[in-house]
């Protein structure tokens, strides 16, 4: 978290939205929310391919989208946050870890993971994140299967194109496949959430390929839903 800290003070602009989901107040009252906490884990693709950081219009948008994913979370939540692109963790450096409680409100750790994904164009720019090569969404995947408790409730959500280009399989516009699923990996988590599935390729054929491959894949590997959203 503190890693995150600094990043995040550095580019957000009002002081009010800087970390401030790390220092709510303790007695302020939460909203009302359900009973089970849930594990939501966020993934970022740093990918070139992906114009989540290239474009400030798509960057805002699917911020604001992931926010209200936050916001509904019930107080015990955990919320990690992760980024990926090439198969190695130092190019990834975003790592939050973050529990859904009265000093870390949702709303206010939906307004500070909100402000820094509308900012990666930015960090991008500015060289204080990298545009990546390559697109390992399968490794990544597979890498945080390991963390997770499917027996309770858990979603993954994907800020990503859905274009694999990973040593283990290629799919792009041009054709390919995903690799084959781990069969069971996520065996009892609840879904499988892609936002901004074939966005910048700007085809619908596409973008139907691409939810077609990435529903089996997700079916295979034990998720009880996926969805891919290119627009919302």
């Amino acid at each position: 978290m503190k890693r995150f800290g600094g990043l995040f003070a550095g580019v957000v602009a009002s002081g009010a939205l800087a970390l401030s989901f790390l220092s709510g107040s303790a007695d302020a009252a939460l909203s009302s929310e359900p009973s089970e906490p849930t594990h939501l884990v966020i993934g970022l693709d740093l990918s070139k391919s992906n114009p989540l950081v290239t474009s400030d219009v798509f960057a805002a948008q699917v911020a604001g989208r992931l926010a209200d994913e936050i916001r509904g979370l019930p107080v015990r939540s955990k919320v990690t946050v992760r980024s990926f692109g090439v198969y190695d963790t130092g190019s990834n450096p975003l790592r939050i870890d973050q529990v859904i409680s009265a000093r870390a409100r949702p709303g206010d750790v939906a307004d500070g993971i909100q402000a820094l994904v509308s900012n990666l164009p930015r960090l991008v720019s500015e060289g204080r994140l990298e545009a990546q090569m390559k697109t390992n969404i399968v490794p990544f995947l597979e890498t945080m299967a390991g963390g997770l408790d499917c027996s309770k409730p858990t979603k993954v959500v994907l800020l990503t194109d859905g274009a694999e280009d990973s040593e283990l399989g290629r799919l792009t516009r041009s054709g390919g496949r995903l690799p084959p699923a781990q069969a069971g990996a996520f065996s009892g988590c609840g879904e499988l959430l892609m936002l901004g599935m074939g966005r910048g390729f700007d085809s619908p054929s596409t973008t139907a390929r691409f939810r077609t491959a990435w529903t089996e894949w997700s079916d295979d590997a034990g998720f009880e839903r996926f969805i891919g959203l290119y627009d919302w």
